[in-house]
């Protein structure tokens, strides 16, 4: 009976502890600081804890998401100050901040999105590779529009030009040798790269159709006064220089 006892009370850890689990001390296992026996027990908690997913994934998110804040507050702050610059204050209203219903309505979409996967899965989003390459064209992006506003000037309008005016110049130096439409360029590398950056895969194509297509309108209606305020001039420029955008001559 006594070695049955001594049996028995060998046994019943591995009987009652499944294995990778580990038994109960009396003490309360904090679910952020496992020790590493029981590291296997809390990855599988952890499926079922919003707080440790909110711990794990946090860093990401706020990462991401502040990322998206800051270029979304330098992109617009600078094209209303660039506007002013140019144009002096009285000319420029609050649309040179290009904040329109149609992108409010673009970037609540992409958030949700974000939100959505995150949550679901995690993973996504931590992609750093593809995360910084967004980022990376953010940047570029950026660079590419103000090196277009400030080398055109007062040329560069928000507004398609209708009626010819005189400090109305045909801009063919600086970034303009080497891109039609700078602006519109650096705007679809930088509007695309914000959700490339958030790892959004629903709203980066989405981002890419929808800019695409705007320009794809835009540009031969703005070229169409374009050839008509500067002729033979902006027929020989046009079919030297690229318009930056794809698949758009």
């Amino acid at each position: 009976m006594i070695q049955s006892r001594g049996l028995k009370e060998s046994l019943a850890p591995s009987v009652l502890k499944p294995a990778g689990i580990p038994a109960f001390t009396g003490k309360k296992m904090s679910m952020l600081r496992c020790l590493p026996e029981d590291r296997r027990c809390c990855l599988s908690v952890s499926r079922f804890s919003p707080a440790l997913l909110s711990e794990i994934y946090g860093y990401t998110a706020c990462r991401q998401l502040s990322q998206l804040l800051l270029s979304i507050i330098f992109f617009h702050g600078s094209e209303y100050i660039l506007a002013v610059a140019f144009h002096g204050r009285s000319n420029v209203t609050l649309k040179s901040l290009l904040i329109s219903r149609n992108y409010l309505l673009a970037m609540f979409f992409s958030l949700v999105e974000y939100i959505v996967e995150v949550s679901l899965f995690p993973a996504w989003k931590e992609c750093w590779w593809i995360s910084n390459f967004g980022l990376a064209m953010i940047v570029v992006g950026e660079i590419i529009r103000k090196m277009a506003i400030i080398t055109a000037g007062r040329s560069f309008t928000h507004l398609i030009k209708i009626n010819h005016e005189d400090h109305h110049k045909l801009i063919t130096h600086g970034i303009y040798r080497f891109i039609r439409h700078p602006g519109y360029c650096g705007f679809f590398i930088w509007s695309v790269g914000t959700q490339i950056m958030l790892c959004n895969p629903v709203s980066t194509f989405a981002f890419a159709a929808v800019v695409w297509h705007f320009f794809a309108t835009r540009i031969p209606y703005e070229e169409f006064f374009l050839r008509q305020f500067f002729g033979q001039e902006y027929e020989k420029y046009a079919r030297t220089v690229p318009s930056g955008v794809p698949f758009v001559k």
